[in-house]
């Protein structure tokens, strides 16, 4: 008697819509790096989305603290988005593209040091070449992390050198692509447990960006439009 192996979860095949009804893309103008400071500086009033709301109602106590970095690398033709693809053999969200960034230690001065001090080790761009402009409102994973995601302008002069264990490659996107709602998709699963799953997903040739990544995008997509 022959069993069926379990199919594997592949987030790209699953049904999606695009999500931009009465949205636009944030004006090129709200895209430099003067215009954030400002937006920073002094923060609209908005509303934070978490797309994957059914599933962060039924996390429990005990979240992991966690921060990851936006790094705004400053390019002549504009900003750009710098992310990592994580390595497949890792235990928490292994293979997908993330931030730079990873779990709060005891001696992190605050989530901002998290964050700086992560993305140092797992990409080689220092503190010293980061700007930092503010934070985002903590996202909360259905793996049973609360990540505060920090936003920062670079400079292009740094030197990468990605730690191979944790970081498979380093590449960057166009800020302008990622805060057009017309790239971005909003699936929803049918899980095992029997739950929908909903997230968000930002293709970009052959890299697919979905899941906590894309929903702080989404998030810096809001702050930014409002």
């Amino acid at each position: 008697m022959s069993s069926k192996a379990p199919s594997i979860f592949n987030p790209a095949d699953q049904p999606w819509t695009v999500d931009s009804e009465g949205l636009g893309p944030v004006p090129a103008t709200a895209l430099t790096p003067q215009a954030l400071r400002l937006r920073f500086r002094s923060p609209p009033m908005w509303a934070p989305e978490n797309a994957d709301e059914s599933r962060r109602h039924r996390l429990a106590d005990g979240l992991i603290d966690a921060a990851v970095l936006v790094p705004l690398i400053e390019r002549p033709d504009g900003l750009n988005v710098l992310l990592t693809q994580r390595t497949a053999h890792l235990n928490n969200h292994a293979g997908q593209i993330a931030f730079p960034g990873g779990r709060a230690q005891p001696s992190d001065a605050n989530e901002v040091d998290t964050a700086l001090r992560e993305t140092e080790e797992e990409t080689g761009l220092t503190r010293e070449h980061v700007d930092v402009l503010g934070e985002l409102p903590d996202y909360l994973t259905s793996t049973g992390f609360r990540v505060t995601p920090v936003v920062g302008l670079a400079k292009p002069d740094f030197t990468l050198a990605h730690d191979p264990f944790e970081v498979a490659d380093v590449f960057e996107v166009p800020l302008a692509f990622l805060m057009d709602p017309a790239n971005h998709r909003l699936h929803t699963a049918s899980m095992v447990d029997g739950i929908p799953r909903r997230y968000y997903s930002i293709p970009y040739g052959e890299r697919f960006i979905w899941g906590a990544t894309a929903g702080m995008l989404r998030n810096l997509y809001h702050m930014l439009r409002a």
